[in-house]
């Protein structure tokens, strides 16, 4: 039977969801003993209260006792990897929020890049899409205030407000010669994770933005409507897109890719210890029934989006196409302290059936598939993956993630799409698909 976790993410994102994150309960290991052991590192915590009593009493204004704390357990946590980070009670409140699937804001996912508030997409149907903004857009303005030296929740802070209410970004962009002013009406963000429609009336179409609470029952839901909008005998197979999808719950992503599966091993995760080493397997029952699926991934596909296409992919159940994904492999678990908020950390790596980690090298597509890129975004579109964040966890010597995130808007121009489309009704062949061999799991 599939263990169901309660929250754990999987991503790199904020604002929509953290790809790559769990929300379970923790077991601590270490005796006093132990503890005592360590005596020699937590006396450098002197060096710590030096420090602070000095900034208090010695700064030029009097500082905020609070937010000096919290500043120092910040920089200790994102100084481990990319993914790790405090939050504090409101932060924490607001993510429990986004995973529901329903926050108030813009409807964009952000991360801090190179010291920079960047746009790493707009979430379909939002304010921000509406508006014209921009995957790779700098945020550097706030209603005409600078947001240099915010950190990213503080910048995040500043994007929320009352429904109604206006908001002026700057922005600068790539290939424009001066930084973009653009107005946004807030309003309510009710991320709606799955559309899907019939292509032609053979092919079953269903786009996964994000995982969130209501990813897989929107899946299901999909699916129940194909059986009743295209015939039995029509039917050629589905396309599940999963790209620029950035990842969002585990146990979504594990549900996702239990719908297809009749059996076996969806992805497994191994932290330090041995003991907290977790599998998880699928349930009988395939809700597409065994017709052909080819799932399309790219650079901007992560982690919770990794699993579902590598567990696809291992046990031969779909054909993967598009470029390579983004590469992150690790888990964050959701430790909350309290009434003060929450810590983010990586505690674990997840691997695939066949017992391959993907991080900092991401799933490698069984027919690659490379957009035309317009000359305007050439040179634009590509993403640095996993392996190109600083900090990140390596993963052997042969690192390489991430690849072009660009999609047409026009599925016209949609090169993937159109030979996902042209596979399954026999129009071109490929020796990839359907896939062939005996699935492949760790033993």
């Amino acid at each position: 039977m599939m263990r169901k976790v309660s929250l754990v993410l999987v991503g790199a994102v904020f604002g929509a969801s953290a790809a790559g994150m769990a929300l379970q309960p923790r077991a601590f290991f270490g005796a006093p003993a132990e503890a005592a052991g360590n005596a020699d590192t937590y006396r450098q915590l002197n060096l710590f209260g030096d420090v602070f009593e000095r900034v208090r009493a010695d700064y030029v204004e009097k500082p905020d006792d609070s937010k000096l704390i919290e500043s120092a357990v910040n920089g200790m946590l994102s100084g481990l990897d990319p993914h790790s980070s405090f939050m504090d009670a409101k932060a924490f409140k607001e993510m429990q929020t986004q995973t529901s699937g329903e926050f108030g804001g813009l409807g964009i996912e952000v991360q801090m890049f190179e010291n920079q508030v960047r746009v790493e997409g707009a979430i379909d149907d939002t304010p921000a899409a509406r508006a014209g903004v921009r995957a790779k857009d700098i945020i550097t303005h706030l209603d005409g205030q600078s947001i240099s030296g915010l950190s990213l929740n503080q910048a995040v802070e500043k994007m929320r407000g009352p429904v109604n209410t206006p908001i002026e970004l700057t922005v600068t962009r790539e290939g424009a010669a001066e930084p973009v002013k653009i107005k946004i009406v807030r309003d309510i963000i009710r991320i709606r994770s799955v559309k899907s429609n019939v292509e032609g009336d053979d092919i079953g179409y269903i786009r996964v933005s994000q995982f969130n609470q209501q990813t897989f029952e929107g899946l299901k839901k999909s699916l129940d409507d194909f059986e009743q909008k295209i015939d039995k005998s029509k039917l050629k197979g589905y396309v599940l897109d999963l790209r620029n999808n950035p990842g969002g719950l585990l146990d979504q992503a594990i549900a996702v890719s239990d719908a297809f599966l009749e059996r076996g091993e969806i992805v497994s995760t191994r932290g330090r210890n041995p003991d907290e080493s977790q599998r998880f397997n699928a349930r009988s029952g395939d809700l597409a029934k065994g017709k052909p699926i080819i799932v399309l991934v790219n650079g901007g596909s992560a982690s919770a989006s990794e699993i579902v296409a590598g567990a696809l992919q291992d046990h031969r159940r779909a054909t993967i196409l598009g470029t390579r994904s983004f590469g992150k492999g690790s888990v964050q678990t959701i430790i909350p302290l309290g009434g003060n908020g929450a810590i983010r950390l990586t505690t674990a790596r997840y691997y695939t059936p066949s017992g391959k980690s993907i991080q900092a090298k991401g799933i490698v597509p069984d027919i690659e598939s490379v957009q035309e890129i317009p000359d305007d975004v050439k040179g634009k579109d590509e993403t640095k993956g996993e392996a190109g964040l600083k900090g990140h966890l390596k993963n052997g010597d042969d690192e390489a993630s991430g690849s072009s995130a660009y999609v047409p808007a026009d599925k016209k121009d949609d090169k993937q799409l159109n030979y996902a489309l042209d596979l399954l009704r026999g129009i071109q062949s490929n020796a990839n698909f359907p896939p062939s061999g005996k699935s492949s799991s760790a033993n």
